[in-house]
């Protein structure tokens, strides 16, 4: 696991965290919450990880939860008895009609902080996300077993290189995630197309809290029928199955047949492959553009993934040989 560093001064941690100066002193001070590092200057500095468990104590203490038990408890931890709190409060307000949430693993513990803190009152979708994992970064997540399997994968890092293309790949190889997101600063074009390619929703900073509300909002499901219950994932929109050069193939292999259906049903997924990354790349100009792009780009998922369970079928039963591997297994950044 990384060292986290302490680069935040007292004053940042409580922006971030939203707990006042004076509380977080008392927690450090009589609870011993806070262990800082200290600067040449003999100024207290603050690691993300302290601004994420401030976060996180400050929500757990405002639903009744005493500092005395939660000063010494890890992120994970406190992030755990937060979770919890969340779904049985869901479970007591709409028992009969709970959903089960959307397990998230978060690497950044920076963006951990933000989804934790700031986006509560942006809205988030009807059917909640729970951050299952949170990770310091692409190394200590290569190394985590994720032992809650969560569907969806948020990544924030400064630098999208090739090397941390690859990284993305393989975790989300690897541990079977559902949905993946990356938030980036800087980053080289041909990795963010391979991404891109992989299924991957890949977005670059500054992205606001209504549009990441909008951005994670994106992934669930829209379809209502028995075919979508059948093609869905967990209640989000599953990333694209062919790439375009099969959908090609397709279309050019009902050239020689008389049913000209896998050629029209390929051009329809390559169709609506192509809006539903549209959306997630149109320029929002406010919270209002964010919700509406998230739901088009959700709905066009959805479709293409109805007209994917559609070709398979028409492939089927015209014997057209059809690759079955995720897209992101073909593709490296």
């Amino acid at each position: 696991m990384t060292t986290a560093i302490a680069n935040h001064r007292i004053g940042a941690v409580s922006a971030l965290s939203g707990v006042p100066v004076s509380t977080l002193r008392v927690w450090e001070t009589r609870h011993a919450a806070f262990a800082p590092a200290k600067s040449e200057g003999r100024h207290r500095l603050y690691s993300d990880e302290d601004v994420l468990r401030a976060s996180l104590i400050k929500q757990l203490t405002e639903s009744g939860h005493s500092i005395s038990t939660l000063a010494q408890l890890q992120a994970a931890q406190l992030n755990g008895l937060l979770q919890q709190q969340k779904t049985a409060h869901r479970l007591q307000r709409a028992p009969a009609s709970s959903t089960a949430p959307v397990a998230m693993a978060v690497v950044g513990v920076g963006m951990a902080t933000r989804i934790t803190s700031g986006l509560g009152a942006t809205g988030l979708p009807d059917r909640p996300f729970q951050i299952t994992e949170i990770l310091q970064d692409l190394e200590e997540a290569s190394t985590a077993s994720m032992r809650s399997r969560p569907q969806v994968l948020l990544v924030r890092v400064n630098s999208l290189h090739v090397l941390a293309g690859a990284d993305i790949q393989r975790l989300v190889q690897a541990h079977h995630f559902q949905q993946a997101i990356v938030l980036y600063n800087f980053g080289q074009e041909p990795v963010v197309a391979a991404l891109k390619m992989a299924g991957i929703k890949v977005r670059r900073e500054p992205v606001s809290n209504a549009e990441l509300a909008e951005l994670i909002n994106s992934v669930l499901w829209m379809g209502h029928t028995q075919e979508a219950h059948d093609v869905q994932q967990g209640g989000l929109v599953p990333p694209r199955k062919y790439s375009d050069e099969t959908l090609n193939q397709v279309a050019n292999t009902s050239n020689q047949l008389l049913c000209e259906c896998p050629r029209h049903v390929a051009e329809l997924i390559s169709q609506l492959a192509s809006f539903e990354q549209y959306s997630q790349e149109c320029l929002n100009k406010s919270a209002e553009d964010a919700h509406l792009h998230a739901y088009l780009s959700s709905v066009s998922g959805s479709a293409r993934a109805l007209f994917e369970k559609a070709l398979e079928m028409v492939a089927a039963h015209e014997n057209i040989p059809l690759p079955q591997t995720p897209a992101w297994t073909r593709t490296q950044a």
